[in-house]
């Protein structure tokens, strides 16, 4: 089964540490946490402090002990609030899971198990190999059932690569409603690889 501090450092290397970019539609963000979206984590109130602290730039320059406290509590965030309830546990395959819970932490849990389901459901050969699945961006037994019997007859590489070209649709559609967003492109498309298969 997936590994989730696997999927945890790879995600934590893309979303960094500390920004407040005001084009950024999540606002202040520490390690991919947006203070907008999550403002009652015990996690602000440490960043807070750590702000008021002299020097040119104390949140990069925070204590070890104060470092390892907030990496404690972004670990756990980021295992109770997206892994756990993309069900990452019972996923079999570590490169879905990883893709999963990286475009959960960037996307949202329903938009990146509906593209899951999107994909599984124009890999099954017109029915033959399984039914199709309902595009919910609800997992389930349903879904998992299905992404393993995917893997009986698949490799992941063409499903990853489906899932990547409907993240990649998702921030071109996003970035043209939106235009400032543009400023955010090379970032986003860095967690799109489609080269597999």
């Amino acid at each position: 089964m997936a590994d989730f501090k696997k999927a945890f450092l790879k995600t934590s290397d893309i979303e960094g540490g500390y920004s407040n970019n005001p084009l950024d539609k999540g606002g202040e963000t520490y390690r991919g946490i947006s203070r907008r979206y999550f403002p009652d984590m015990k996690l602000w109130e440490i960043i807070d402090i750590e702000k008021k602290k002299p020097g040119p730039d104390p949140i990069n320059n925070i204590s070890p002990s104060v470092r390892k406290g907030l990496d404690d509590l972004v670990f756990l965030f980021f295992k109770e609030n997206f892994w756990n309830r993309f069900l990452g546990d019972e996923i079999s395959n570590q490169e879905i899971a990883e893709e999963l819970y990286d475009t959960s932490v960037n996307m949202g849990i329903s938009r990146a198990i509906t593209f899951l389901q999107i994909s599984l459901n124009v890999l099954n050969r017109n029915g033959d190999v399984y039914p199709d699945i309902v595009e919910d961006g609800k997992i389930g037994s349903t879904t998992l059932k299905t992404l393993n019997t995917y893997l009986k007859y698949d490799k992941p590489e063409l499903l990853l690569k489906i899932m990547n070209v409907l993240q990649g649709m998702h921030y071109i559609e996003f970035m043209r409603e939106s235009p400032t967003q543009e400023a955010f492109a090379r970032g986003w498309f860095s967690r799109v690889e489609i080269n597999k298969a």
